[in-house]
């Protein structure tokens, strides 16, 4: 909570690509204790509240509604008047056919505080994303906003049918049901058969899809490719623009599924790469990262830290888990003055200097061999080297830095284990076609991946299995997967565009 007295946010969530949320939505998120959110408002924007804020579902879907409107309205003003700080999540602009104004009302009348942050439209985004501009110089000075899907409690239309079929530019939300009534009316009332038309379903996530024609045949072919809620209806002269601006659709791994198994917390980047080739990214963590059983001989390095020579990190998290400990011991960065600091690769490396120290050396190729190779040329005879890493792990390191003759000091401080999640909901996925691509980020995401659903047997051929790098690969060739898609080098950007080039062939 952060004021003494409740107040509710009604926010504008976006059209559904999560990174068209404005900043002032993800400061309202950050601060919220209760999120109440719709069908429309993409899943990712709750990782902007608070762990402990409480998130409440209120949907409606296909006239199915997770709450009515009365409860959604009362639910506000109690958590308000509790002391709540409370975000309503709303698919779009909360005032542009969203049933803002009217939650606003009730609050207002309440005598609750509130504020409404606007949102990114769908009757603006979709079009955009399906490369429809609503105005152009040359095809049209006016533009028009229309509720397809009218109050059933009002007697009679509002539509001015002749008025809207003047109008060069058409915009209808919500209408995909009663495209048959819109079209019939615009013609009727002068609206030319011939005038280019488009639907465009679920505009700006990677699950877009945009139905072209003609004002005459468009529901003809609506109903052929049986296209369903949510869509913008798009009617006017720039339609036909789209095909030459459609751009986001012409991204190259546009409606792929591609499937993260690493854990959620280390997936943004990859996430993010992925969405900018136009992926549709499935968060399934296969592992979570805990710290090891009894870390005694950690706190025993600790007090010694200063006679090491080395300090080698093989992931991003052995530099977390190390550098939490070291906090919780009530040390700081002055006592590793001296010991020098060797990082796997790019992504580790960043790791360390993101708690203020330099690092000194990041072999150019990013696994373990790598490491070994790049210590070669310095002399270790005698050299203390301290390997804080997981339970579970190869031993070329140690091996090869004895042989140099170093005294290498290897210490577990996390392991990996099975996330939990039901393995059942991505073969379910894969049954139905959604992915494409499942990732492989470490032997442990293999493994783990497996048990949960079943073994490689429940794989389907057409899925294409990416891996970041040989020994992730060797894993999956190991469990009976056939790799598909393996990159240098082996990080994000990388395995990215390996993946682009594997699905493109470009």
């Amino acid at each position: 909570m952060f004021n003494n007295k409740g107040k509710v946010y009604i926010v504008g969530a976006g059209p559904g690509d999560p990174e068209l949320i404005t900043l002032r939505a993800i400061r309202c998120l950050a601060k919220a204790d209760l999120v109440v959110h719709d069908y429309l408002a993409a899943k990712e924007l709750l990782a902007y509240a608070p762990e402990g804020a409480r998130r409440v579902y209120v949907g409606k879907q296909g006239g199915n509604h997770a709450m009515s409107q009365d409860d959604i309205n009362s639910l506000l003003v109690e958590e308000a008047k509790r002391g709540n700080a409370v975000v309503r999540l709303k698919g779009g602009d909360p005032f542009i056919f969203g049933r803002g104004g009217e939650e606003a009302l009730v609050l207002a009348q309440a005598g609750i505080p509130f504020e409404v942050v606007p949102g990114v439209s769908s009757a603006v985004a979709a079009p955009c994303y399906a490369g429809i501009p609503l105005t152009q110089r040359e095809y049209t000075s006016t533009v028009a906003f229309v509720t397809g899907h009218e109050d059933p409690k009002k007697p009679e239309s509002r539509l001015h049918w002749e008025h809207l079929a003047s109008i060069e530019t058409l915009v209808f939300l919500m209408g995909v049901k009663n495209l048959p009534l819109i079209t019939a009316k615009l013609m009727e009332h002068g609206k030319d058969p011939k005038t280019p038309a488009a639907l465009v379903r679920w505009g700006t996530t990677p699950e877009q899809e945009t139905v072209e024609g003609t004002l005459g045949e468009i529901g003809n072919l609506a109903r052929e490719q049986g296209v369903k809620p949510p869509a913008v209806f798009v009617v006017g002269e720039v339609a036909a623009l789209r095909k030459e601006l459609a751009w986001f659709e012409k991204k190259p791994l546009f409606g792929k599924g591609v499937v993260i198994t690493r854990p959620a917390a280390q997936a943004g980047e990859f996430a993010e790469l992925l969405r900018g080739q136009g992926a549709r990214v499935i968060l399934f963590p296969t592992i979570s990262i805990e710290p090891a059983d009894g870390i005694t001989a950690l706190d025993q390095a600790l007090r010694y830290i200063s006679s090491y020579h080395w300090l080698v990190f093989t992931s991003a998290n052995s530099v977390k888990f190390f550098f939490n400990h070291l906090r919780e011991r009530g040390m700081d960065l002055r006592e590793l003055k001296g010991v020098k600091i060797a990082a796997i690769g790019p992504a580790t490396a960043d790791a360390v200097k993101a708690m203020g120290i330099n690092v000194d050396i990041v072999p150019d190729e990013y696994i373990s061999e790598g490491v070994v190779k790049a210590f070669e040329g310095i002399d270790l005879h005698g050299a203390r080297v301290l390997l804080p890493r997981a339970e579970t792990a190869r031993e070329v390191i140690p091996k090869g830095l004895r042989e140099m003759g170093a005294r290498v000091e290897v210490i577990p401080i996390y392991r990996t284990v099975n996330s939990g999640l039901d393995g059942r909901e991505l073969v379910e996925l894969m049954k139905r076609g959604k992915v494409d691509v499942l990732t492989f980020t470490s032997p442990s995401t293999v493994k783990f991946c497996l048990e949960m659903i079943g073994g490689v047997e429940a794989i389907p051929p057409s899925v294409k299995i990416a891996c970041i790098g040989p020994v992730t690969a060797d894993a999956a060739r190991k469990s009976g997967m056939e790799v598909h898609i393996m990159q240098r080098p082996y990080d994000m950007e990388g395995f990215v565009k390996a993946i682009v080039e594997g699905m493109t062939g470009t």
